[in-house]
């Protein structure tokens, strides 16, 4: 584990629960602000590591399954047990770590969070979420704008967050959208890191959802591609952000405050 005050490397090991959900334009944006990426894809039989010794900072992607145990006690895939242990360890030690939708609630679940199906249904398509004054004293929320899009396709939620977490953005249906926990933690509910065709081999696994829904799958994939200059233009500056504060350029959360950030807004 890096020692507080000594040099970070700059190894980010990022972790693909699903072969549909890979890092996507996440990982030009992380690797555009500094960083490497050692992605391991334990659905592929890639073995997790035991500590994030090396590590400047973790990337937990999305996937279909669920965060939290059926009724029987069983997780829906074999290696959430030890991620739960990694994401226990990356918070206790500081390492920053940036968890999306289902990464985010595996990271409230690793640390007593609720996660449950929700009652409102899916969530799919561009969608806004609404930015929290108290995300002003965040590191990489600050510069992020009122209501920004997202990318939205989960079927769960996080009903609870774990203690001491600070909510840093929500939705009318959906009111955990986006979190901190501990100084160096974030949760994402939507997602960031899609491409077009990433969101198109969605709708096609999915397109009896869809039409569940009433949602066109073609109306809502040319609003997906409308929408990603948006969505690049405020969330590759989050992503270089997150590299700084893994970089130790940064300060992260409540040490040292926001006087010196880089990077602080969409370029």
């Amino acid at each position: 584990m890096t020692i507080d005050g000594a040099p970070r490397g700059t190894l980010a090991l990022v972790v693909e629960n699903d072969p549909s959900d890979g890092p996507g334009r996440l990982a030009d944006w992380l690797i555009a602000g500094g960083l490497q990426l050692q992605v391991v894809r334990p659905h592929a039989g890639d073995e997790l590591p035991e500590t994030l010794d090396g590590f400047a900072a973790l990337v937990v992607l999305g996937g279909e399954q669920d965060a939290f145990a059926d009724a029987e006690g069983e997780r829906d895939a074999p290696w959430f047990d030890q991620l739960d242990g990694l994401l226990r360890k990356a918070v206790r030690h500081k390492v920053p770590t940036l968890a999306v939708c289902l990464g985010a609630q595996l990271l409230a679940h690793a640390h007593g969070g609720t996660v449950e199906r929700s009652s409102a249904g899916p969530e799919i398509g561009v969608k806004l979420v609404a930015r929290r004054d108290v995300a002003d004293n965040d590191p990489i929320f600050a510069a992020v704008p009122f209501a920004p899009d997202v990318f939205h396709w989960h079927r769960d939620e996080i009903v609870e967050l774990p203690m001491h977490a600070t909510l840093l953005a929500a939705s009318t249906h959906y009111p955990i959208q986006a979190y901190r926990l501990g100084t160096a933690a974030w949760g994402l509910q939507f997602h960031i890191e899609c491409d077009l065709p990433m969101f198109a081999t969605w709708a096609m696994e999915g397109v009896n959802t869809l039409i569940e829904l009433g949602i066109d799958p073609v109306e809502m994939l040319e609003q997906v591609e409308a929408a990603l200059p948006d969505v690049e233009e405020v969330w590759k500056p989050f992503a270089e952000r997150f590299a700084a504060v893994a970089l130790g350029r940064t300060p992260h959360a409540g040490e040292g405050g926001l006087r010196s950030l880089p990077l602080l807004g969409p370029r």
